[in-house]
């Protein structure tokens, strides 16, 4: 079963235009898969090197003379992060002689990677994030509430049952802790590690409180801190940012926090069926979460994304805002009948915002107010590239 993934066009155009790109996002999510299919597409000589392979680590004992002699071949680099010796190397090398498509990057990004591509290759490396699979990409072959139910991990969604899903997940998540954090310079009691996963699954789409979290890992709120940070640039979590920019209220300002993968949740619940998903507590924040990936992973590259919540009771879970400009928000619902309440009536007073949803299962849409439409969350994802910059 083959599946187009939709960032493929984009970093094709990229390699069209920048020496180096970088492909970043979780582990098992797709990068390689994508790296060697755009490879194959382009028609160009290329060579694969995995930084995680004793063999190939040793055919780059002279970096940069292997790079030199392979120049007009496209070079693949995998998990770049583990050699951030590297990127001087690559600098040097693209300097020397510069044309677009030289190098492709794959990274389970950590905050070294960031640092250290961003110092030495500024003005010759783009960035993309691949996010697990997006219902755009699975539409006609998976139901968005499959799609939500296994979340988006290839090996996870392509599972012959729910069982398997949930066994490689587990495992995923277990290698994750035990190895790959670790790894990425995250060295804790693994086991507060994985309490203080399960709490933010436990409170998914609350607003954080770091200090209670501390209490009840057992850790310093610095150490959460520590914990945020890593989790959030290892794309295990995301943390949600409340919008405070010209608004004259007093606004909730801590963020909400969200175990990014669905069916990494659902696994972390021990949640082990469709049925038992909407008998569980975690439901509708699982719901909220999802409706939110598949929105950031559609959203404009100009758009920004933030959540808005005031202490006299307006409140929207997503608005979306262009150069400082509130342009659109919305309510997440899993009823298929929602209520329009006269908090995120407040919102739109607040935001001045045209464009005003409630986003509910299915692919309807119709009117709730003359500002506001219910509209079905498959329908909202199609609107999100036309959004009005």
């Amino acid at each position: 079963m083959k599946f187009d993934r939709i960032k493929k066009g984009i970093l094709t155009g990229l390699l069209d235009d920048f020496p180096a790109v970088a492909i970043t996002g979780a582990r098992q999510v797709g990068k390689t898969t994508l790296a060697k299919i755009i490879a194959e597409e382009k028609g160009e000589i290329s060579e694969y090197l995995d930084m995680e392979s004793p063999r190939d680590i040793a055919r780059l004992q002279e970096a940069e003379l292997f790079f030199e002699r392979n120049q007009e071949k496209l070079i693949i680099l995998d998990e770049i992060q583990r050699m951030p010796q590297l990127f001087p190397i690559l600098r040097a090398v693209i300097d020397k002689h510069r044309s677009p498509g030289r190098f492709l990057l794959l990274g389970s990004a950590s905050p070294g990677l960031i640092r250290d591509s961003s110092e030495s290759l500024a003005g010759r490396i783009a960035y993309e994030e691949l996010f697990p699979f997006l219902w755009q990409e699975v539409l006609d072959k998976k139901s968005i509430r499959e799609l939500w139910f296994r979340g988006g991990f290839p090996e996870s969604l392509l599972a012959r049952s729910d069982k398997i899903a949930q066994r490689w997940l587990k495992d995923f998540l277990f290698t994750y802790i035990e190895r790959d954090l670790p790894l990425l310079g995250l060295n804790t009691d693994l086991t507060k590690l994985r309490n203080f996963l399960y709490m933010i699954g436990h409170q998914q789409g609350g607003l954080l409180n770091q200090e209670s979290l501390a209490r009840s890992v057992g850790v310093s709120a610095t150490t959460i801190s520590r914990y945020l940070d890593y989790l959030e640039h290892a794309y295990l979590i995301r943390v949600l940012r409340p919008w405070h920019f010209n608004v004259k209220k007093r606004l909730v300002k801590s963020p909400k926090v969200y175990l990014r993968d669905s069916g990494l949740l659902h696994s972390m619940m021990e949640i082990s069926d469709k049925e038992n998903l909407y008998k569980h507590p975690v439901v509708g924040g699982s719901w909220e979460g999802f409706v939110l990936e598949q929105i950031c992973g559609m959203l404009p590259e100009k758009l920004d994304i933030h959540f808005y919540r005031t202490h006299q009771g307006a409140e929207a879970d997503i608005l979306i805002t262009h150069q400082r400009k509130p342009v659109l928000a919305a309510d997440v619902k899993l009823t298929e009948a929602p209520k329009l309440n006269q908090g995120f009536l407040n919102v739109i007073d607040d935001n001045k915002t045209e464009q005003n949803f409630i986003i509910i299962p299915g692919n309807d849409r119709y009117p709730v107010h003359k500002s506001v439409d219910v509209i079905g969350v498959e329908r909202f994802i199609d609107l999100l590239p036309s959004l009005p910059l």
